[in-house]
Formats: C-alpha cells, sequence, structure tokens
C-alpha cells in the first residue's frame, strides 16, 4: 500500500535514484523499485536499499561533481 495516496497497487518497475552529496550530484540509474499505480511514488526492497547505499558510498569517495552508475551493470 502507498503510504502517500494509500492505493493499494504497486508495480514493478525501474527508476533514477539522485543523491546531492557536498557539491556533488551522484545519479543511479536503473534502479529497480515498486511503483504506486496512482501517484508514481516509488518503493525500493530491503536488498536494493542496500545495493543502493553501497553504491553511493563508493561514488562519495570519488568525490567527484557528477557521478553516474548503472545500478544493473554494478549490482
Amino acid at each position: 500500500m502507498c503510504m502517500y495516496c494509500k492505493c493499494k497497487t504497486t508495480v514493478p518497475s525501474l527508476t533514477t535514484h539522485v543523491v546531492n552529496y557536498k557539491n556533488c550530484i551522484i545519479i543511479v540509474k536503473n534502479v529497480p523499485c515498486e511503483e504506486c499505480e496512482q501517484c508514481g511514488e516509488k518503493y525500493y526492497s530491503d536488498e536494493v536499499a542496500r545495493q543502493l547505499e553501497i553504491l553511493v558510498d563508493t561514488a562519495k569517495k570519488l568525490m567527484q561533481e557528477i557521478a553516474v552508475i548503472d545500478y544493473a551493470k554494478a549490482a
């Protein structure tokens, strides 16, 4: 169930996760998620959230101005 609009239906989808960190932008594309059919809110499984945390932490260490990571190729 969607926490925002209370719709009971989500569908598997892919999204782009963006993090703004110390004047740097980290973009992770092709991230698997569940998307609310009504409002489009995205939800990550625990495993995807863990993997995102690892990818973002790795990008933070590189300290580039912009980092783009493809989730499908990194996972």
